[in-house]
């Protein structure tokens, strides 16, 4: 038995990562990061976009950490 990839959409990477949707969706507008592909009306990306998202939203965290002493 073979197991199957499958590509997270924006909403299985958000709970994945622990924050809401529309943080996800900034930070993949923001920093111009494209769908590995798509499934159905739903784009999907590859585990080397997710960390991107990852390490953005920690940035993003830290700078409004900073600016908010």
């Amino acid at each position: 038995m073979s197991a199957t990839h499958q590509l997270p959409t924006v909403g299985v990477i958000a709970a994945r990562l622990g924050v809401p949707p529309h943080r996800v969706e900034y930070v993949l507008r923001t920093r111009a990061i494209t769908p590995s592909g798509w499934a159905g009306n739903a784009r999907v990306y590859d585990e080397a976009a997710v960390t991107h998202i990852k390490s953005e939203l920690a940035r993003i965290e830290r700078e409004e950490g900073l600016s908010h002493d």
